[in-house]
């Protein structure tokens, strides 16, 4: 009898233990008001701010499948209401969000609208004199997603430099970043700039497209130090606080907010021998290698049209970590890079050697964290590195925001 009522109230306060557990995490979580599209308005669903602008102007838009208003491309919208779009450029992914990361985009004539879409992605991320000849107006709208290494923004800092360079008008309609909540990574250092790296910001900047364009042009980082003629259309009511869930996803292999999420950590793995799950139905969701042992899950990629037409190891049988299962609200929470996985990776493969390729080093934007994973330097202290760096960059920030921050 007293055995069964001792367990019975260990039971109760087990019970009671986790039911404070999940109070606390709730209210962790709703610190942060998680919104959806139609709580806020983007800048391009303001037409009334910047039609004005555009009116009997020759316009050419930066446009991919997340440039849209509500349901419908942004391109077909102001067509409709006669405005003169000229042509349209496209960035990593093409116009209509159909090639996959690092494929080679060609320029063509939009079957939907007859007009020429020239690529910005490949051998020709700068658009030339001539394309931009007769064009009043650039606009750019595309969805990022927060991580210097996505491209996005290093088109839009080419577009800019061209526009500047040409006298043309450059106009960000701007969007939440869904992840600008927080600031984390190491900063680049110069000598690792490259297409998925171009500025001295962190892996995560905290920042959205209007705010980091005026960074670039009031920092003098465009060539010579020249200026664009930069406006932007803000979104109204965002907060960097908020959590943005995005309806259209940013590009192929980023499927739904948890990839999302998981992206500014597991991208670095794309300078490893490790896949990110490329050729599967989770990409940036889940993490293996052939040779990893011990682990209780694993995955087969192969090529899937729009996705990954020839992904890290086809066909073979990949061991690793299942992060589909990853809370997204832990995630949300943490507000912070996880380097935990890259680091155990390195630890269990036998073949350290090989471990880490070149392109490693353009994506954390420095040598050091390769360097301070190769010598076992703690997690900690990895992290107490990046403070000076960042504290300067902080600062630098809080110069460019449009809106409330999160701190």
């Amino acid at each position: 009898m007293y055995k069964k009522s001792f367990s019975k109230l260990i039971l109760i306060i087990l019970i009671i233990f986790l039911n404070v557990i999940n109070i606390m995490a709730q209210e962790d979580i709703t610190s942060n008001k998680i919104i959806l599209s139609s709580d806020i308005k983007t800048g391009s669903e303001q037409t009334e701010r910047y039609l004005p602008w555009i009116k009997g102007k020759n316009v050419a838009i930066v446009a991919n499948q997340s440039t849209t208003i509500h349901n419908t491309n942004l391109v077909d919208s102001l067509l409709s209401l006669g405005i003169n779009i000229k042509k349209v450029f496209c960035p990593e992914h093409g116009f209509r969000g159909e090639a996959e990361a690092g494929e080679t985009i060609k320029n063509k004539i939009d079957t939907k609208t007859g007009l020429n879409v020239i690529s910005l992605y490949g051998d020709n991320k700068k658009p030339k004199a001539e394309d931009l000849k007769g064009i009043d107006i650039v606009i750019f709208d595309v969805q990022d997603v927060g991580a210097r290494f996505f491209t996005y923004i290093s088109t839009m800092h080419y577009v800019m430099e061209a526009c500047a360079e040409n006298n043309v008008e450059f106009i960000v309609l701007d969007r939440p970043n869904p992840n600008g909540y927080f600031i984390d990574g190491p900063v680049l250092e110069p000598k690792f700039t490259s297409f998925v790296g171009m500025h001295p910001v962190p892996i995560i900047h905290g920042m959205t497209i209007a705010e980091y364009a005026t960074m670039i042009n009031d920092e003098g980082w465009l060539k010579n130090g020249i200026k664009c003629k930069l406006k932007y259309v803000t979104v109204f009511n965002y907060n960097h606080a908020y959590l943005y869930i995005l309806p259209v996803k940013p590009s192929p292999n980023l499927l739904n907010m948890n990839a999302v999420y998981l992206y500014p950590s597991l991208c670095l793995f794309e300078g490893t021998v490790v896949s990110v799950g490329r050729g599967t139905n989770t990409p940036f969701q889940i993490v293996g290698n052939p040779q990893l042992e011990n682990t209780d899950f694993e995955f087969t990629p192969h090529s899937i049209q729009g996705m990954a037409k020839d992904p890290l190891y086809t066909n073979i049988v990949c061991h690793g970590y299942n992060l589909t299962e990853y809370s997204v609200n832990i995630l949300r929470n943490e507000k912070k890079m996880n380097l935990f996985w890259i680091m155990d990776f390195y630890k269990r493969l036998k073949n350290k050697g090989t471990f880490f390729t070149p392109f490693f080093d353009k994506l954390a934007g420095t040598d050091k964290l390769r360097n301070q994973i190769i010598e076992g330097v703690s997690e900690d202290d990895i992290r107490k590195s990046w403070q000076p760096a960042l504290n300067k960059f902080k600062l630098m920030r809080k110069k460019y925001l449009l809106y409330p921050d999160f701190e």
